[in-house]
């Protein structure tokens, strides 16, 4: 083997590793937290998660959107609580005793979403994230993709029924991104 052979083995096995670096880093795989909303299923990226709250009654403020319930304390910080279904346009959840408020982290600020039910957490390739489809709207879309899970029916723990999970862009559900817009 020659110089000029050693050297294009060399190349070859480089771009190998990086292609084989790039597949990785392009299915790289996030777990996400499923709620529901209605019959509606919605994830979003485990790692904003801070907390999952059992439902209080947050502390209401005037001259707010509606979609904002009012505020509540988390371990010294105020946190804003806003109903999910209300901000996606829906009719408010209906509280039950699996209703519970998702704390996440915003853009280093902290926010409570109010959901009918945590569902599952679960891992999903980037490959399998499809974008959300392309459909008019009054405001920018909250949707960041979509993707289709296994879920558990509730007649056996073994097998699985496919839903389609909604994956939530939360910096545009942010219930300062108003106030982020103006500035």
């Amino acid at each position: 083997m020659n110089a000029t052979d050693t050297a294009d083995l060399n190349t070859m096995t480089a771009a190998s590793v990086q292609a084989n670096d790039a597949e990785y880093v392009d299915d790289a795989e996030h777990k996400i937290v499923t709620f529901l909303l209605g019959k509606q299923t919605f994830g979003i990226s485990m790692s904003a998660l801070i907390e999952i709250r059992e439902w209080e009654e947050p502390t209401p403020l005037p001259s707010v959107p509606a979609y904002i319930k009012g505020v509540t304390n988390l371990r010294g910080h105020v946190v804003p609580v806003v109903g999910l279904a209300e901000r996606l346009g829906w009719q408010p959840s209906v509280l039950h005793a699996r209703s519970c408020i998702l704390v996440v982290n915003i853009g280093g600020k902290h926010a409570g979403f109010l959901v009918d039910e945590v569902a599952d957490i679960v891992s999903v390739a980037d490959s399998a994230i499809q974008p959300a489809p392309e459909v008019e709207v009054t405001e920018t879309s909250v949707i960041r993709g979509l993707v289709e899970i296994g879920q558990r029916s509730q007649e056996s723990s073994e097998q699985k029924d496919l839903i389609m999970v909604s994956l939530l862009d939360l910096e545009k559900l942010s219930p300062t991104r108003h106030l982020d817009l103006a500035a």
